[in-house]
Parts: C-alpha cells; sequence; structure tokens
C-alpha cells in the first residue's frame, strides 16, 4: 500500500480501524447508542472549544456545507459568499440551489482574505442572512483568518457558516471565542478517520434561524433541524453508520490525547514550506499558509501528472493536485492529522527531490526536511 500524503484522505491510525471492526447493535434500538453518539458529538464540540450542539451526519464533508446552506437559506434570501479560493466560490452553488442570492466578496486567490477592506464592504452593504467562508481552502491551501472575520460579520449582524473541513485539528479553531454559528468539519482530514462523515457544530442563532423559516427546508438528508430532540425522543432521521462513528469516536480520544498536536503541525508546516523554498520551488500562495497542506507550483518544463506518477510507481508516495482553476497547476501535500509527522515529512521530501531529479528538474537545493 502506498503511502497517502495527500490533503484527505488521510491515513489512519491502527486503533481507529479495530474501533470500526468491533461487533455493533443496532443504532435505532440500541438506547446505549444514542448516548454513545451524543458523548461522541460533546468530544467533539469541546475540542473545538464551543458549548454548541454537534452532530455526526452520514455523509462526505461537503453534504455539512450543503446542509447548512439548505437549512438556513430560504428563497430570496441575500447571503455572502467569501470567494478567494475554489470552494469558497463553491458555495455560491449550494445558495443558488436553494433559492438564495449569493452575493460574492471576491478577492485575490493567493491572498488570505484581509478584515479592513471586507469591513469597508459591509459598512456599504451588510444586508445579508448569513455569510460563508472558508478556513482552509483545499485546493490551494490558503489558510483564511476566521478569528478576525467571523467576529467582523458578526459586528453587522450577520450570521456565519465556516467550512473547516481541512483546517480545523491542524490549524486552531475556537468556535464560541470566535462566533461561529455553523462550523463544517469531516472524518477523512487532520481527524484522522476513513471518509464518509460529516460533522457540524450549530449556535442557537443558528437554531433559532431555521426555526424561524416560513418556509420548508427544501431537503431531508442535508436537513440539520431534522435532528431537534434526536436524543430526547430517540429517534434518528436514518440509520446511523455505527461502524464509522466507533471508528471516529477513537480518532476524537487520539486527538484530545494529542497535547502537543498544534505545535506539531506548525512545526511541520513551517519546515515543509522552507524546504520547498530553499530548493527553488514556488509556493502557490503569497500568505496565508496552512498548517494542513503545503502547495507550490509546478515546475516548468514537466506536468502536474509527471510527477504525481514518478512519486507514486517510483516511490510509493502519493501526492496531490489539484482542479478547477489550479487543474494542471500545482502540486498539494498534504501534513495533517496522523500524516504529520518529522518521519512521514522527511521521506516526502527526499521522494519529491529524487523524483524531480529523474524529470530533470534542476532544484537549487536538495529537499531536505
Amino acid at each position: 500500500m502506498y503511502k497517502m500524503m495527500t490533503p484527505g484522505p488521510t491515513m489512519v491510525a491502527e486503533n481507529v480501524r479495530k474501533a470500526r471492526s468491533m461487533e455493533t447493535g443496532n443504532p435505532d434500538l440500541d438506547m446505549e447508542f444514542y448516548d454513545f453518539y451524543k458523548e461522541t458529538c460533546q468530544l467533539y464540540s469541546s475540542l473545538l472549544h464551543t458549548e454548541n450542539e454537534s452532530l455526526i451526519l452520514s455523509g462526505e464533508g461537503i453534504l455539512g456545507l450543503e446542509a447548512a446552506v439548505a437549512s438556513l437559506t430560504e428563497p430570496g434570501d441575500r447571503v455572502l459568499v467569501l470567494d478567494n479560493g475554489v470552494f469558497g466560490k463553491g458555495f455560491a452553488d449550494f445558495v443558488s440551489l436553494y433559492g438564495g442570492e449569493p452575493v460574492l466578496y471576491t478577492a485575490d486567490y493567493r491572498i488570505a482574505l484581509e478584515a479592513e477592506p471586507l469591513r469597508k464592504f459591509l459598512e456599504q452593504d451588510s444586508d445579508f442572512k448569513y455569510a460563508t467562508v472558508v478556513h482552509c481552502d483545499t485546493p490551494s491551501g490558503m489558510l483564511n483568518d476566521i478569528s478576525t472575520i467571523c467576529p467582523l460579520l458578526k459586528e453587522f449582524g450577520i450570521l456565519t457558516v465556516v467550512d473547516s473541513v481541512s483546517g480545523m485539528f491542524g490549524n486552531e479553531v475556537r468556535v464560541d471565542d470566535w462566533g461561529i454559528d455553523i462550523l463544517c468539519g469531516g472524518s477523512q482530514k487532520a481527524i484522522s478517520c476513513p471518509v464518509g462523515l460529516t460533522l457540524v457544530t450549530i449556535s442557537s442563532a443558528a437554531k433559532k434561524a431555521m426555526a424561524d423559516r416560513k418556509t420548508r427546508i427544501a431537503s431531508f438528508y442535508a436537513n440539520l433541524y431534522i435532528f431537534k430532540d434526536y436524543d430526547k425522543d430517540k429517534w434518528f432521521p436514518y440509520t446511523m453508520p455505527i461502524s464509522d462513528i466507533c471508528g471516529l469516536r477513537q480518532a476524537l480520544e487520539n486527538l484530545k490525547a494529542d497535547k502537543d498536536r498544534l505545535k506539531r503541525h506548525e512545526e511541520v508546516a513551517r519546515r515543509t514550506r522552507e524546504a520547498l523554498v530553499r530548493s527553488g520551488l514556488k509556493l502557490y500562495a503569497d500568505n496565508g499558509y496552512s498548517n494542513t497542506v503545503t502547495v507550490f507550483t509546478i515546475p516548468e518544463g514537466i506536468t502536474a501528472e509527471q510527477l504525481l506518477s514518478v512519486m507514486r510507481k517510483d516511490y510509493n508516495i502519493m501526492l496531490a493536485g489539484s482542479f478547477d482553476v489550479l487543474a494542471g497547476e500545482v502540486i498539494r501535500i498534504g501534513h495533517m492529522g496522523y500524516n504529520c509527522t518529522e518521519e512521514n515529512m522527511k521521506e516526502t521530501l527526499q521522494a519529491l527531490n529524487g523524483a524531480l531529479e529523474k524529470l530533470g528538474v534542476k532544484l537549487k537545493a536538495a529537499l531536505a526536511y
């Protein structure tokens, strides 16, 4: 099996795999599972420094993004879409799908969102039900400072929806301190669980907005409000993937026990960027570097496909290209969760050095961690 150093899915710890293989009961009828589910959600909330309720949804991380939009948006609602990346812009499609009016605030894709220009924009137009912002835009590795952006939006009475699927647990997230109304995460990134689960935290203000709707939520599966009182009524809207949630619980326990997690992510990311720059490779972004994924542009004379193929076939390491406007332009190295170790990055950079040499790329200095 190849080493998967992609920006999600990540490699998975052995104790997580074992937890997913445990014998389980019927999640609809086993009353103890409702407690297990709720306790797992509470553990997730605590790791993100929030008293807000969390939910685990059966579906890949995109489900959380759509569910947030579906649950909040009514026909005609104006929604501010903060766009400085592929996923940032992508929120507009969900807003339109559910009858809202997306208003794009588009900024340079190579620069993190800045608070002061956004403030000036909001001083002219702040009539929005909610705003969407991507914490870490996975296609580019762009990290936006949600610790300043979300409080700014709240100053103007705007609810906040944050996609931190590839940001959380490698970069700090403090939901309550930063005024995040709906935070969306996924199991396959820094949580280091297999693909298949979405996790969301929901504030009381977001719940009120759902309860006060004049129209029904135009979805069943992508509906956060349908979970209301699940623990009291002992009823889930659909059968929960119990084995996946057992694995998630172990992965969250791993995160809780990993006291140096954020420091390690910061160190590994910094040293990875420094190694790439020393070698003469160019980072895609000008600033806003995430601690979970590093992105560099393809050197002249080779293609992304060539480099990825040599890394996989000759060195047994999988990196990732990108897509949309970045298709064929960049390579992404994931260093998040279980992948984020000094040993893994030493091996990855050594292999990348060899692959570039085989493809005839002359570096200023050898790639070394």
